[in-house]
Protein backbone atom coordinates (compact mmCIF):
# COMPACT_ATOMS: atom_id res chain seq x y z
CA UNK A 1 0.00 0.00 0.00
CA UNK A 2 1.51 3.59 -1.19
CA UNK A 3 -0.09 6.36 1.24
CA UNK A 4 2.36 9.85 1.81
CA UNK A 5 3.77 9.03 5.17
CA UNK A 6 5.06 12.35 5.72
CA UNK A 7 1.97 14.30 6.71
CA UNK A 8 -0.78 14.87 8.97
CA UNK A 9 -4.09 12.61 8.70
CA UNK A 10 -6.84 12.91 11.16
CA UNK A 11 -7.29 10.66 13.81
CA UNK A 12 -10.47 11.09 15.49
CA UNK A 13 -12.60 13.29 16.36
CA UNK A 14 -11.05 15.13 19.98
CA UNK A 15 -14.25 13.74 21.61
CA UNK A 16 -14.22 10.90 20.37
CA UNK A 17 -11.17 10.35 22.86
CA UNK A 18 -12.41 9.88 26.44
CA UNK A 19 -11.46 7.90 29.63
CA UNK A 20 -11.30 4.81 27.27
CA UNK A 21 -8.86 3.88 24.48
CA UNK A 22 -9.66 4.32 21.23
CA UNK A 23 -8.65 1.50 18.19
CA UNK A 24 -8.16 2.54 14.86
CA UNK A 25 -6.80 1.31 11.36
CA UNK A 26 -4.81 3.90 10.19
CA UNK A 27 -3.09 3.62 6.36
CA UNK A 28 -2.56 0.09 7.18
CA UNK A 29 -1.79 -0.05 10.84
CA UNK A 30 -3.47 -0.64 13.86
CA UNK A 31 -3.34 2.20 16.06
CA UNK A 32 -4.48 2.76 19.99
CA UNK A 33 -5.20 6.54 21.28
CA UNK A 34 -5.59 7.45 24.86
CA UNK A 35 -5.72 11.14 27.04
CA UNK A 36 -3.34 10.62 29.99
CA UNK A 37 -4.12 12.05 33.56
CA UNK A 38 -3.57 15.29 32.51
CA UNK A 39 -5.70 15.60 29.37
CA UNK A 40 -3.07 15.02 26.41
CA UNK A 41 -3.25 12.61 23.71
CA UNK A 42 -0.96 9.91 23.15
CA UNK A 43 -0.73 7.69 20.01
CA UNK A 44 0.92 4.13 20.12
CA UNK A 45 1.45 0.70 17.39
CA UNK A 46 -1.59 -1.14 18.97
CA UNK A 47 0.67 -4.31 19.15
CA UNK A 48 2.45 -5.56 21.83
CA UNK A 49 5.89 -6.35 20.78
CA UNK A 50 5.94 -10.05 22.84
CA UNK A 51 3.30 -11.92 21.30
CA UNK A 52 1.25 -9.23 19.19
CA UNK A 53 -1.63 -8.75 21.02
CA UNK A 54 -3.82 -5.64 20.66
CA UNK A 55 -2.79 -3.29 23.64
CA UNK A 56 -6.48 -1.72 23.89
CA UNK A 57 -7.19 -4.89 25.03
CA UNK A 58 -5.24 -3.83 27.97
CA UNK A 59 -5.96 -1.64 30.78
CA UNK A 60 -4.38 1.76 31.88
CA UNK A 61 -2.62 2.17 34.81
CA UNK A 62 -0.75 5.50 35.69
CA UNK A 63 -0.55 6.73 32.12
CA UNK A 64 0.47 3.28 30.76
CA UNK A 65 -1.07 0.84 28.60
CA UNK A 66 -0.74 -2.61 30.42
CA UNK A 67 -0.95 -5.43 28.01
CA UNK A 68 -3.68 -7.89 28.84
CA UNK A 69 -2.13 -10.93 27.49
CA UNK A 70 1.48 -11.11 29.90
CA UNK A 71 1.15 -7.30 31.83
CA UNK A 72 4.46 -5.85 30.29
CA UNK A 73 3.47 -2.12 30.35
CA UNK A 74 4.53 0.47 27.75
CA UNK A 75 4.58 4.23 28.79
CA UNK A 76 3.54 7.10 26.82
CA UNK A 77 6.59 7.17 24.39
CA UNK A 78 6.00 3.57 23.65
CA UNK A 79 9.06 2.19 25.94
CA UNK A 80 8.54 -1.06 28.30
CA UNK A 81 8.46 -0.18 31.69
CA UNK A 82 7.61 -3.25 33.62
CA UNK A 83 7.93 -7.13 32.43
CA UNK A 84 6.39 -8.99 35.98
CA UNK A 85 7.99 -12.46 34.45
CA UNK A 86 11.45 -13.80 35.68
CA UNK A 87 13.60 -11.50 37.06
CA UNK A 88 12.13 -8.80 35.45
CA UNK A 89 14.73 -7.44 32.86
CA UNK A 90 12.91 -5.93 30.03
CA UNK A 91 14.02 -6.83 26.60
CA UNK A 92 15.86 -4.24 24.73
CA UNK A 93 13.50 -4.66 22.07
CA UNK A 94 10.71 -4.23 23.89
CA UNK A 95 9.08 -0.87 22.32
CA UNK A 96 6.11 0.03 21.05
CA UNK A 97 6.30 2.48 18.37
CA UNK A 98 5.02 6.19 18.80
CA UNK A 99 2.93 8.52 16.64
CA UNK A 100 3.18 12.24 17.10
CA UNK A 101 -0.34 13.09 18.17
CA UNK A 102 -1.96 17.05 18.10
CA UNK A 103 -5.01 18.30 19.18
CA UNK A 104 -6.10 20.77 16.80
CA UNK A 105 -9.90 22.53 15.64
CA UNK A 106 -11.50 20.18 17.51
CA UNK A 107 -9.63 17.25 16.06
CA UNK A 108 -6.69 14.23 16.54
CA UNK A 109 -4.23 15.18 13.89
CA UNK A 110 -1.33 11.73 13.54
CA UNK A 111 2.04 11.83 11.58
CA UNK A 112 2.72 8.02 10.76
CA UNK A 113 5.98 8.87 9.23
CA UNK A 114 9.21 10.04 10.40
CA UNK A 115 8.73 11.86 14.01
CA UNK A 116 11.26 14.15 13.26
CA UNK A 117 9.90 15.44 10.21
CA UNK A 118 6.48 16.35 12.05
CA UNK A 119 6.01 20.00 12.04
CA UNK A 120 2.63 21.06 14.46
CA UNK A 121 2.56 24.23 12.09
CA UNK A 122 2.10 22.26 8.62
CA UNK A 123 -1.46 21.34 10.22
CA UNK A 124 -3.99 22.88 7.44
CA UNK A 125 -6.29 25.78 8.91
CA UNK A 126 -9.93 24.87 10.08
CA UNK A 127 -10.01 27.51 12.26
CA UNK A 128 -14.00 27.49 12.11
CA UNK A 129 -14.13 24.23 13.90
CA UNK A 130 -12.67 25.44 17.46
CA UNK A 131 -14.69 29.23 16.47
CA UNK A 132 -17.30 29.59 19.06
CA UNK A 133 -18.81 32.24 16.50
CA UNK A 134 -19.70 29.18 14.38
CA UNK A 135 -22.76 27.11 14.28
CA UNK A 136 -21.45 23.66 13.19
CA UNK A 137 -22.80 20.30 12.77
CA UNK A 138 -20.28 17.34 12.30
CA UNK A 139 -20.02 13.55 11.63
CA UNK A 140 -18.26 10.55 10.43
CA UNK A 141 -17.93 8.30 8.14
CA UNK A 142 -16.03 4.58 7.23
CA UNK A 143 -16.27 3.81 3.35
CA UNK A 144 -15.33 0.65 1.64
CA UNK A 145 -13.32 2.81 -1.14
CA UNK A 146 -9.65 4.05 -2.09
CA UNK A 147 -9.07 7.48 -0.11
CA UNK A 148 -8.37 8.86 -3.02
CA UNK A 149 -12.03 8.20 -4.72
CA UNK A 150 -13.28 9.96 -1.90
CA UNK A 151 -11.03 13.13 -2.05
CA UNK A 152 -12.29 13.56 -5.71
CA UNK A 153 -16.12 12.97 -4.60
CA UNK A 154 -15.20 16.69 -3.09
CA UNK A 155 -12.42 18.21 -5.73
CA UNK A 156 -15.50 17.69 -8.00
CA UNK A 157 -18.39 18.96 -7.48
CA UNK A 158 -19.69 18.53 -10.51
CA UNK A 159 -21.57 15.69 -9.52
CA UNK A 160 -24.00 17.39 -6.95
CA UNK A 161 -26.26 18.05 -9.77
CA UNK A 162 -26.95 14.25 -10.07
CA UNK A 163 -26.52 12.24 -7.60
CA UNK A 164 -27.22 14.69 -4.57
CA UNK A 165 -30.84 16.45 -6.41
CA UNK A 166 -32.84 18.54 -4.60
CA UNK A 167 -30.84 18.41 -1.51
CA UNK A 168 -27.20 20.18 -2.63
CA UNK A 169 -27.16 20.47 -6.89
CA UNK A 170 -28.75 22.13 -9.44
CA UNK A 171 -28.75 22.52 -13.32
CA UNK A 172 -26.89 26.12 -12.11
CA UNK A 173 -23.80 23.99 -11.50
CA UNK A 174 -22.92 22.39 -14.99
CA UNK A 175 -23.06 25.77 -16.41
CA UNK A 176 -20.57 27.00 -13.14
CA UNK A 177 -17.49 29.22 -14.04
CA UNK A 178 -14.58 26.67 -12.65
CA UNK A 179 -10.92 28.05 -11.61
CA UNK A 180 -7.99 24.95 -10.69
CA UNK A 181 -5.06 26.80 -9.33
CA UNK A 182 -2.27 25.19 -7.31
CA UNK A 183 0.13 26.81 -4.64
CA UNK A 184 3.05 24.98 -3.93
CA UNK A 185 1.00 21.87 -2.73
CA UNK A 186 -1.96 23.34 -2.22
CA UNK A 187 -4.70 22.76 -4.92
CA UNK A 188 -7.85 24.91 -5.30
CA UNK A 189 -10.66 23.69 -7.24
CA UNK A 190 -13.35 26.53 -7.33
CA UNK A 191 -16.90 26.55 -8.82
CA UNK A 192 -19.22 29.52 -9.57
CA UNK A 193 -22.45 29.51 -10.21
CA UNK A 194 -24.98 32.53 -11.56
CA UNK A 195 -28.81 33.14 -11.72
CA UNK A 196 -29.23 29.79 -9.38
CA UNK A 197 -32.04 28.62 -7.86
CA UNK A 198 -31.29 26.69 -4.31
CA UNK A 199 -32.84 23.43 -3.90
CA UNK A 200 -35.32 23.82 -0.85
CA UNK A 201 -33.19 22.99 2.11
CA UNK A 202 -30.61 25.31 0.99
CA UNK A 203 -32.96 28.23 0.88
CA UNK A 204 -33.50 27.20 4.25
CA UNK A 205 -30.17 26.95 5.22
CA UNK A 206 -28.75 30.15 3.90
CA UNK A 207 -31.88 32.01 3.91
CA UNK A 208 -32.56 33.07 0.75
CA UNK A 209 -35.71 31.76 -0.17
CA UNK A 210 -36.49 31.08 -3.71
CA UNK A 211 -34.32 33.94 -5.12
CA UNK A 212 -32.03 33.92 -7.81
CA UNK A 213 -28.44 33.53 -5.92
CA UNK A 214 -24.86 33.77 -7.05
CA UNK A 215 -23.43 30.50 -5.49
CA UNK A 216 -19.30 30.12 -4.67
CA UNK A 217 -18.23 26.84 -3.55
CA UNK A 218 -14.60 26.61 -3.52
CA UNK A 219 -12.44 23.74 -2.33
CA UNK A 220 -9.10 23.61 -0.97
CA UNK A 221 -7.56 20.52 -1.13
CA UNK A 222 -4.02 19.85 0.78
CA UNK A 223 -2.31 16.51 0.90
CA UNK A 224 -2.88 13.64 1.63
CA UNK A 225 -6.76 14.25 1.48
CA UNK A 226 -7.62 17.13 3.76
CA UNK A 227 -10.14 19.82 2.17
CA UNK A 228 -12.32 22.56 3.72
CA UNK A 229 -14.92 23.95 1.81
CA UNK A 230 -16.52 27.29 1.60
CA UNK A 231 -19.70 27.97 0.46
CA UNK A 232 -21.04 31.20 -0.24
CA UNK A 233 -24.99 31.99 -1.11
CA UNK A 234 -25.19 35.94 -2.70
CA UNK A 235 -28.58 37.09 -4.14
CA UNK A 236 -27.86 38.52 -7.33
CA UNK A 237 -27.85 42.12 -7.47
CA UNK A 238 -27.03 42.59 -3.82
CA UNK A 239 -23.43 43.38 -2.34
CA UNK A 240 -20.92 40.86 -1.36
CA UNK A 241 -21.42 41.78 2.23
CA UNK A 242 -25.13 40.46 2.26
CA UNK A 243 -23.74 36.77 1.03
CA UNK A 244 -23.74 34.30 3.66
CA UNK A 245 -20.87 31.92 3.75
CA UNK A 246 -20.25 28.53 5.20
CA UNK A 247 -17.13 26.52 6.34
CA UNK A 248 -17.16 23.06 5.87
CA UNK A 249 -14.31 20.34 6.02
CA UNK A 250 -13.47 16.81 4.08
CA UNK A 251 -10.90 15.22 5.78
CA UNK A 252 -10.05 11.71 4.18
CA UNK A 253 -7.80 9.36 6.04
CA UNK A 254 -7.22 5.76 4.92
CA UNK A 255 -7.89 2.88 7.05
CA UNK A 256 -6.66 0.20 4.74
CA UNK A 257 -5.59 0.33 0.70
CA UNK A 258 -9.45 -0.15 0.27
CA UNK A 259 -11.69 1.62 3.34
CA UNK A 260 -11.63 5.52 4.43
CA UNK A 261 -12.02 6.90 7.58
CA UNK A 262 -13.89 10.30 6.56
CA UNK A 263 -14.83 13.27 8.90
CA UNK A 264 -16.87 16.21 8.19
CA UNK A 265 -18.37 18.44 9.47
CA UNK A 266 -20.06 22.22 8.15
CA UNK A 267 -20.78 25.65 9.85
CA UNK A 268 -22.31 28.58 9.90
CA UNK A 269 -21.85 32.41 11.82
CA UNK A 270 -24.74 34.04 11.30
CA UNK A 271 -28.62 33.83 12.79
CA UNK A 272 -29.52 32.93 15.45
CA UNK A 273 -28.66 29.96 17.33
CA UNK A 274 -31.32 27.78 16.18
CA UNK A 275 -31.28 23.59 16.99
CA UNK A 276 -34.00 22.69 14.76
CA UNK A 277 -31.99 24.09 11.92
CA UNK A 278 -28.73 22.52 13.17
CA UNK A 279 -30.66 19.46 13.45
CA UNK A 280 -32.13 19.77 9.80
CA UNK A 281 -28.39 20.41 8.63
CA UNK A 282 -27.21 17.58 10.19
CA UNK A 283 -29.73 15.12 9.08
CA UNK A 284 -29.50 16.61 5.35
CA UNK A 285 -25.80 15.81 5.54
CA UNK A 286 -26.04 12.14 6.67
CA UNK A 287 -28.38 11.67 4.34
CA UNK A 288 -25.89 13.48 1.31
CA UNK A 289 -22.99 11.49 2.92
CA UNK A 290 -24.03 8.18 3.89
CA UNK A 291 -26.88 7.22 1.45
CA UNK A 292 -25.69 9.07 -1.77
CA UNK A 293 -22.12 9.44 -1.89
CA UNK A 294 -20.92 6.14 -0.09
CA UNK A 295 -22.97 3.81 -2.06
CA UNK A 296 -21.72 5.42 -5.14
CA UNK A 297 -18.42 5.33 -4.13
CA UNK A 298 -18.08 1.82 -2.76
CA UNK A 299 -20.00 0.90 -6.00
CA UNK A 300 -17.27 2.34 -8.05
CA UNK A 301 -14.69 0.49 -6.02
CA UNK A 302 -16.03 -2.94 -6.85
CA UNK A 303 -16.55 -2.00 -10.15
CA UNK A 304 -13.03 -0.73 -10.46
CA UNK A 305 -11.42 -3.88 -9.17
CA UNK A 306 -8.28 -1.98 -8.41
CA UNK A 307 -7.48 1.14 -6.56
CA UNK A 308 -5.17 2.40 -9.67
CA UNK A 309 -7.77 4.66 -11.10
CA UNK A 310 -5.14 5.45 -14.38
CA UNK A 311 -4.69 1.68 -15.13
CA UNK A 312 -8.14 1.95 -15.96
CA UNK A 313 -7.81 4.65 -18.62
CA UNK A 314 -10.77 6.66 -17.51
CA UNK A 315 -12.60 8.94 -19.68
CA UNK A 316 -11.78 12.77 -18.45
CA UNK A 317 -14.32 15.68 -18.65
CA UNK A 318 -13.93 19.15 -18.24
CA UNK A 319 -15.31 19.06 -14.87
CA UNK A 320 -12.20 16.25 -13.38
CA UNK A 321 -9.54 19.25 -13.27
CA UNK A 322 -9.57 19.24 -9.47
CA UNK A 323 -8.91 15.58 -9.27
CA UNK A 324 -6.52 15.12 -11.64
CA UNK A 325 -4.61 18.14 -10.45
CA UNK A 326 -5.18 17.07 -6.61
CA UNK A 327 -3.71 13.16 -7.86
CA UNK A 328 -0.59 14.29 -9.88
CA UNK A 329 0.08 16.30 -6.41
CA UNK A 330 -0.35 13.21 -4.13
CA UNK A 331 1.69 11.02 -6.58
CA UNK A 332 4.76 13.06 -7.13
CA UNK A 333 4.95 13.19 -3.11
CA UNK A 334 4.81 9.70 -2.89
CA UNK A 335 7.39 9.27 -5.68
CA UNK A 336 9.65 11.85 -3.63
CA UNK A 337 9.58 9.78 -0.41
CA UNK A 338 9.89 6.55 -1.58
CA UNK A 339 13.26 7.49 -3.22
CA UNK A 340 16.42 5.98 -1.47
CA UNK A 341 18.13 8.27 0.55
CA UNK A 342 21.56 9.47 -0.86
CA UNK A 343 24.80 7.50 0.73
CA UNK A 344 27.77 9.43 1.50
CA UNK A 345 31.03 7.66 -0.69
Amino acid sequence: MAFLMNAWYVAAWADELGASMLAKQLLGKPVVMYRRSDGVAVALEDRCPHRFAPLHMGRLVDDQIECAYHGLRFDCSGACTLNPHGNGNIPPRAVVRSYPLVERYELLWIWMGDAEKADAAAIPEFDFLSDPNFQNVKGYTLAEGHYELMTDNIMDLGHIEFLHPGLLGSDAVRRAQTEIVQEGNTVYSNRLTSNEVLPPVLQKWYEAGDRRVQRWLNVRWDPAGVMKLTVGVLPEGEPRENAHESQGCHLMTPATETTTHYYWAQGRNWGERDPAMDAMRLDSLRKAFDTQDKPMIEAVQRNMGTTDLDSLRPVMLATDGGPVRARRVLKQLIANEEKPTPTRA
